[in-house]
């Protein structure tokens, strides 16, 4: 893509007009990485953490979550408090009636870069796949002062809506050296960061995001 076009990843018009060709039951588009291929991801840092298991009953925010399977899949695994966040009016309704026959997951339109929402200090898990990078564009050495503005927002409603204890889980292609400078400008996180590899394609990262004690 060019960076006209990648600009435009960040307004929900974009996402309007892409999510209004779907058929209200194939997903449009599952992001860098299927539910699969980030299920290691998810059970060393999800379903086996304590505090953070299914009979836990964790809250849990999906951030840009669009059509994505990963909140039905969570649900069939037991988690039963999931809030997913999306700027597209079009693809939150679409969602809700894909799946209202699922207990437990909520959609709702909501700018992830402003979440009043959403109390402070009410979320154990969020969860991140594609949305971050749809702010991203430009060289990544010298990122425009809209990218940096557009993550700085975002990043900072993550941190107060995270309970003291919870985590971030954000599952990217770009490179940590890069990304860690983006996602921590604030000084505000502690991050680890996991390569995702599957043994086919080039190298995906998971980066788990916490709260600077």
């Amino acid at each position: 893509m060019t960076i006209a076009e990648d600009q435009q990843l960040a307004f929900s018009e974009y996402w309007d007009g892409r999510y209004a060709i779907s058929n209200n039951n194939d997903s449009t588009h599952e992001w860098y990485r299927s539910f699969s291929q980030v299920l290691q991801f998810l059970q060393k840092n999800l379903f086996e953490q304590a505090g953070r298991t299914a009979h836990d009953n964790p809250t849990i925010l999906h951030l840009g979550s669009g059509d994505s399977v990963v909140p039905a899949e969570l649900a069939e695994r037991g988690y039963l408090r999931q809030l997913c966040v999306d700027f597209s009016p079009v693809v939150v309704d679409m969602m809700t009636e894909r799946h209202k026959e699922i207990a437990g997951i909520e959609w709702c339109r909501v700018d992830v870069r402003d979440m009043p929402s959403i109390a402070s200090g009410s979320i154990d898990v969020a969860f991140d796949k594609g949305t971050l990078d749809a702010m991203i564009y430009g060289s990544p050495w010298s990122p425009p002062d809209e990218v940096r503005e557009n993550t700085s927002r975002y990043l900072k409603e993550v941190h107060r809506v995270l309970k003291a204890d919870g985590v971030f889980l954000n599952v990217t292609f770009r490179q940590p050296h890069f990304m860690k400078l983006l996602m921590n400008q604030d000084n505000i996180f502690d991050i680890e960061v996991e390569v995702l590899e599957d043994g086919v394609g080039f190298d995906y990262y998971g980066y788990v995001v916490k709260k600077s004690q």
